[in-house]
């Protein structure tokens, strides 16, 4: 029996031991590591942003215009340049300040926390399927953004560690949003979508500044996180009440217009050389858009709204003077008073 007692004895010194000589030998690995626990510290600031609810996801595909069986749609594409102060709301604050970022650090972070994907960027022919997406890893090469790359576990996925001031939302310094006209005839109404949104890095080379065209984004993947992010629209009111959704559904941005889609794929730089030209053809696209609109509907008839205005003027003319001539009458039929006679003094009496 005490040999029993000796060895429950042994057995559980030999285990606690054991686990005791693990403990530390995970400490001694945390220390020598220490880029494992930064990684993590930096990832659990760095995650802010919420995963989409069941909820959220089914108001999203709610508010998706569906556009495949419009009669008529014209895809127009505008750059939105964010040094114009009708754009600042997208490229204000420039870093993160009290929980406050600008469109760009939203969607970057986005993308590398792997909550939405970006597309390669084709200049006129988009392609938003598996085989387009971008690897995160590549964006980082091509922006030259410094990052460090720390393994989850040995032979596992990678997390990349970047720095905040290494984000380079200061360079992006205007969009290309591509919407589509449509006329929804199920609904009988004339309106605009958002289809995608492409950053556009601003770098210095050799050669001087130069535009680089990141990604694409289709807009549908990143609106249900820009629906809970509110802007300042105002210099004058400085509350929030917008949202960046709100921003690009009511159309609060200036952008102009740089292609339409068409066949031969040109830009509007590539027929017309010179900026006069330009000018003129992004009128007559905005025109045309707004012609159509206006042909849908039934016009009034000019001709008898005119006759009918000259007519409502004749009688009211016509009103007027015989009022005139009947104050005349009256005037002249009324008799003069006549004057009364003097009275006599007492005094003189």
């Amino acid at each position: 029996m005490n040999r029993l007692r000796y060895y429950i004895l042994v057995t559980i010194s030999m285990l606690f031991a054991s686990d005791l000589l693990q403990a530390q030998e995970d400490g001694q690995a945390a220390r020598r590591s220490p880029e494992v626990s930064r990684g993590s510290r930096m990832e659990e600031k760095r995650s802010g942003l919420p995963d989409l609810t069941v909820r959220a996801q089914d108001m999203n595909e709610r508010m998706t215009q569906e556009i495949g069986n419009a009669p008529w749609m014209r895809i127009i594409y505008r750059e939105v340049d964010l040094s114009k102060e009708q754009n600042a709301p997208l490229y204000y604050p420039v870093r993160p300040m009290n929980g406050n970022m600008n469109l760009f650090t939203l969607v970057f972070l986005l993308i590398s926390e792997g909550k939405i994907s970006a597309y390669e960027y084709l200049d006129g022919y988009e392609e938003f399927t598996e085989s387009r997406v971008v690897n995160f890893k590549d964006v980082l090469d091509r922006a030259y953004i410094m990052y460090d790359e720390v393994p989850e576990r040995p032979g596992g996925p990678v997390t990349f560690i970047i720095n905040e001031s290494d984000v380079p939302s200061e360079d992006v310094r205007s969009y290309y949003v591509k919407e589509a006209w449509y006329f929804d005839q199920n609904n009988s109404v004339f309106d605009v979508k958002t289809l995608a949104i492409c950053p556009i890095l601003y770098v210095n080379s050799d050669f001087g500044e130069q535009r680089m065209p990141m990604f694409w984004l289709p807009y549908e993947n990143i609106r249900p996180y820009i629906a809970n992010s509110y802007i300042m629209t105002s210099n004058f009111n400085n509350a929030k009440t917008f949202t960046i959704d709100d921003y690009f559904r009511r159309r609060m941005f200036e952008g102009d217009i740089v292609k339409t889609e068409n066949l031969m794929n040109l830009t509007l730089m590539d027929y017309c050389p010179t900026p006069d030209s330009l000018a003129n053809e992004r009128e007559n696209i905005e025109n045309q858009l707004a012609s159509f609109e206006k042909s849908l509907w039934m016009q009034p008839d000019t001709t008898q709204v005119i006759a009918s205005t000259g007519k409502a003027t004749k009688e009211k003319t016509t009103s007027s003077r015989a009022t005139s001539t009947k104050e005349k009458a009256v005037k002249t039929s009324t008799p003069k008073a006549q004057k009364s006679a003097p009275v006599r003094s007492v005094r003189r009496r």
